[in-house]
């Protein structure tokens, strides 16, 4: 089923409902019309990073359910799977063959030995200060081989999640293998987990090597366009990598929108948002929220440093129950690019700002993508977070079938699903895109196709805003 204009859902296997069967009960009695599409986060046999770092993907975790399961899904929703293309989980059965056999291990070439990959054995202060990193020292772990021997082997994120050499042929044949399963289900759309980390080259940043990442990319490409399946490359940096790859004429992600909207609400300045709007890729999947926190490195240049920190501290003053701490060792968060929060919760919990926040990116060039705390308004998990000591824990609370129709009471959740409904069915947003200044406080985004046309009239500083939608010169003020 391919990939339509309508709303992507983003959710774990486990957090709406227990399982993949409850999940796709509840999108049926509850979004059949809201949910155009679905992004399930890894299901597969994981031992880290909540799915993130698999252990293989010729499964479902039986915990989930199974891939008939998954295929169930997909018979009403076109659906995006995750492929971990940087990295496979230390407890593989790869990297365990590897522990065991080392160099005797048919799987050996698929891993990074620093021993080999450095010209000297070791990198240089001077290599580790140019590599782009999430550690604050070189991106490895110890391998500790049956024959007593150790080895220190490319890690870049959790110990946990083991780097892959994908520049060896080993290498290519797993991804080809994995990828064309993949496909054989019911599919619209593979994201390519931590794609810019996945090649290394000496002398380099090891993030986005150019001209390497585009052979990775067209290689990817190939092996699923014969089963009419797309990609998306994930990649948090600066946003004209993102420009880059939509140039190509790549699917990408705008990771822009969320501090650029946080921005305008919390000041009530259009510009930035609207400079946005004018230069961001029409190709892509727009997001608020997502399984990890709001990301800050993305619009560095669209904002400037002052207003990048005036935003971030008005987040922690205007949010609700935020802290910097819990953006901190002390649970286990060191990542400086994203800050964890559910977007409701940066708000203030505010039902008025949140609906605004929802509508102007329903209105914005490209793809919408809901994570399922967004759609059900989530509150900042206080609770989880403290129990886990995970940062990012704060932005996964998991709803049973029960409490996703209480949170579904809430008048907030009511608009916001006719909104969601609204912008599933509404012929106009699959035409042209303007928007426009029209007060100090205030904008107007307008989209048109045919004969029909929707406009979004929003107040930035009160939040007030109104729709309007017009067929054949009749114009309806929309009332959620």
């Amino acid at each position: 089923m391919k990939q339509n204009n309508k709303i992507m859902l983003i959710t774990y296997a486990d957090s709406l409902g227990r399982d993949l069967p409850e999940m796709n009960g509840i999108l049926k009695e509850h979004f059949p019309k809201a949910v155009g599409a679905v992004h399930i986060l890894p299901f597969f046999p994981s031992s880290a990073d909540r799915g993130f770092a698999p252990m293989r993907y010729d499964m479902v975790d039986p915990a989930f359910g199974s891939f008939e399961d998954v295929d169930a899904i997909g018979e009403n929703f076109p659906l995006m799977f995750d492929f971990m293309i940087n990295h496979i989980s230390r407890s593989s059965e790869y990297f365990r063959d590897y522990l065991a056999k080392k160099d005797a291990s048919e799987f050996k070439d698929m891993f990074i030995r620093f021993s080999e990959f450095w010209e000297n054995g070791d990198p240089t202060e001077e290599d580790i200060a140019r590599i782009y990193k999430r550690k604050p020292r070189a991106p490895y772990t110890d391998a500790h081989f049956a024959d007593g021997s150790t080895e220190k082997i490319w890690c870049t994120f959790d110990e946990e999640q083991i780097d892959l050499d994908v520049a060896s042929e080993k290498t290519k044949a797993f991804v080809r293998e994995t990828l064309a399963a993949m496909c054989s289900h019911r599919l619209s759309f593979v994201r390519l987990d931590a794609f810019a980390y996945a090649v290394k080259k000496a002398g380099t940043d090891c993030f986005f090597v150019e001209p390497e990442i585009w052979e990775l990319l067209h290689a990817a490409e190939k092996i699923v366009e014969p089963y009419g399946v797309e990609i998306l490359p994930e990649i948090h940096e600066h946003y004209t990598i993102q420009l880059k790859i939509a140039q190509k004429g790549f699917w990408v992600y705008d990771f822009a929108l969320p501090m650029l909207l946080l921005h305008a609400l919390y000041t009530g300045r259009p510009d930035r948002l609207l400079n946005w709007f004018t230069i961001c890729p029409r190709k892509q999947f727009t997001t608020l929220d997502t399984h990890d926190g709001i990301g800050v490195v993305d619009v560095v240049g669209l904002l400037t440093e002052e207003e990048i920190e005036e935003t971030k501290t008005l987040l922690f003053e205007k949010g609700a129950n935020v802290k910097k701490k819990y953006n901190t060792a002390e649970y286990n968060n060191l990542d400086i690019y994203q800050i964890n929060c559910t977007y409701y919760s940066a708000l203030g919990n505010n039902d008025q700002a949140y609906l605004l926040a929802r509508a102007i990116q329903f209105f914005a060039p490209g793809v919408p993508q809901v994570y399922y705390v967004g759609m059900l308004s989530g509150e900042n998990d206080i609770e989880r977070m403290e129990k886990t000591k995970q940062g990012r824990d704060i932005n996964r609370h998991v709803y049973t079938r029960e409490e996703v129709a209480d949170e579904l009471r809430r008048p907030v959740n009511q608009k916001l699903r006719r909104l969601m409904e609204l912008r599933n069915s509404c012929d106009a947003f699959e035409g042209d895109f303007t928007a426009e200044r029209f007060s100090d406080f205030g904008i107007r985004i307008i989209r048109t196709s045919g004969n029909e046309s929707i406009s979004l009239t929003a107040d930035l500083k009160t939040h007030a805003f109104s729709i309007i939608r017009t067929v054949d010169g009749s114009a309806e003020e929309i009332c959620l």
